[in-house]
């Protein structure tokens, strides 16, 4: 087993793949002082102000003389990131050879779209409706037979007392979940007095088939319970007609994201999610890369990568507004790796971000998508996002994802909308979390798999669950939503 690596021959820090004990010895190195899993060692003297370089990239600088051996962290280093930065496109015109395309066994849709589950859905407009949907679900159990593979409901507190663009967003946002293909049939859930009205929500939905799409005012029945029984069974009767058929790769959308992320993210889990990327979008199909905040400091990994000018410039613009999205709230832009993340390794945002974009692979990047949009261009997509997990994972889900591949070094149980498949990025985790962890991908850091080979497993997992084995987070029913808001509770 390796003790460290030295990402890039140009780094002047190694990771460290398991704790290690000071007095080992790496590429003639004796490491001074014991350094955590996933933290980073000095391969050379390094002066205060000096660059500290990891995948071939600039981390931070020293804030502190850091002797070769000694541990690199918070307490010596910190960020060189500030403000808005004027993006130079350089195309660099990635060329991928295409794959032949592997099938699943999922459902055709009568629009001609794809999915992978065959559920019901309960949307609630507005949050003084979520109980009335849990007891829906739970009282409605029964439906759930046949090719129906569940009944579930997405809560939250928003559809009222809300203005401007939060109340737009809110409403995009349900439209895009009620659009979803997984959901076979939808039942959108309503109380009547709410800021989203019936009317509003129509506008917003746009051509709907109604033997699908069915409408509840819960203020508009003596018995809501009763009223949402019969239209359940009209959802049932309708979702039930569909099937599992083979259908191609080439129509898979799978999104990814990371959360709880360690020293080990960038090294395992996240470049094995990105050989799966370049896999599928090989073979004609799609994914999506979120979490914007999570690539500043990390542009050159991406923008160069813009099939063309137009797209590098809403790329470019999706950077740029998110940071003045921090700026005009009086926010640092650059303060984010969370607690865990730091105990994790991750010391400065250019750290985490580099790791972060592991996982959009070396495609070209098709198209740039805003929040609650719809993805519509083949292949590797940004999306507008935040990196907070239940938020962005939900705008994946909105933007059409039929399953989402969650990287973690610290663990989460989180489930989305999609079903959410967790990849480990060490083995002391997928063991301690077998209940949470789908896949390990720390089996490249122990030197069982290479990255090739880690993807390619990857991909054939992925098979699987678009075929229907459920992810753990499925198998425990953890199901949630959150939608960005930002702005003025009336």
């Amino acid at each position: 087993m390796l003790d460290f690596i030295r990402i890039n021959e140009t780094d002047n820090v190694a990771v460290a793949l398991h704790p290690i004990k000071a007095g080992t010895v790496f590429s003639g190195v004796e490491i001074k002082e014991d350094i955590p899993q996933g933290h980073k060692a000095a391969l050379k003297d390094i002066h205060e102000g000096d660059t500290i370089v990891k995948y071939g990239l600039p981390i931070g600088h020293a804030t502190a003389d850091i002797q070769q051996g000694h541990w690199v962290h918070t307490h010596n280093m910190a960020t060189n990131l500030s403000g808005e930065v004027e993006y130079t496109y350089c195309p660099k015109n990635p060329v991928q050879q295409p794959l032949e395309p592997r099938t699943f066994m999922g459902y055709r849709r009568k629009d001609g779209r794809a999915a992978i589950r065959n559920e019901i859905w309960i949307i609630p407009t507005v949050g003084c409706v979520n109980d009335v949907a849990k007891v829906l679900v739970r009282d409605n159990q029964d439906l759930v037979t046949g090719s129906i593979d569940g009944l579930y409901t997405f809560t939250h507190p928003f559809g009222c007392s809300q203005t401007g663009h939060d109340h737009a967003q809110t409403r995009k946002l349900l439209a895009s979940l009620v659009r979803h293909p997984n959901a076979g049939a939808v039942l959108v859930l309503s109380l009547g007095c709410e800021n989203l009205t019936h009317e509003q929500f129509l506008a917003e939905l746009g051509d709907y088939d109604p033997e699908r799409v069915k409408f509840l005012t819960c203020q508009q029945v003596e018995d809501e319970f009763e009223a949402g029984r019969k239209l359940l069974e009209e959802c049932a009767a309708f979702a039930s007609q569909f099937k599992r058929e083979e259908i191609s790769a080439s129509e898979l959308v799978v999104g990814m994201k990371c959360g709880g992320s360690d020293g080990l993210s960038g090294i395992t889990a996240n470049p094995t999610v990105g050989r799966f990327s370049d896999l599928l979008t090989a073979m004609g199909g799609t994914t999506i890369l979120t979490e914007v905040p999570e690539m500043f400091g990390a542009e050159s990994f991406l923008l160069d990568r813009c099939v063309n000018e137009e797209v590098f410039n809403k790329a470019a613009g999706m950077l740029n507004g998110f940071k003045n999205y921090f700026i005009s709230h009086n926010e640092v832009v650059y303060d984010n790796p969370s607690p865990g993340n730091k105990q994790g390794g991750i010391t400065t945002l250019e750290d985490k971000s580099c790791g972060c974009v592991q996982k959009g692979g070396t495609a070209p990047i098709a198209d740039v998508i805003g929040y609650a949009e719809q993805v519509t261009t083949k292949g590797l997509n940004l999306l507008y996002g935040p990196g907070n997990d239940l938020v962005s994972a939900t705008a994946l889900t909105a933007a059409g994802a039929h399953m989402i591949l969650f990287t973690t070094g610290r663990g989460t149980p989180f489930g989305a909308p999609a079903p959410t498949m967790k990849i480990a990025t060490n083995t002391p985790l997928a063991t301690k979390k077998a209940n949470w962890i789908d896949f390990n991908a720390g089996a490249v850091a122990d030197g069982d798999k290479t990255l090739d080979e880690a993807g390619s497993d990857l991909l054939d997992l992925v098979i699987k669950t678009a075929s229907g084995q459920k992810t753990c987070t499925e198998r425990k029913g953890f199901r949630e939503i959150s939608i960005f808001k930002d702005g003025v509770v009336l």
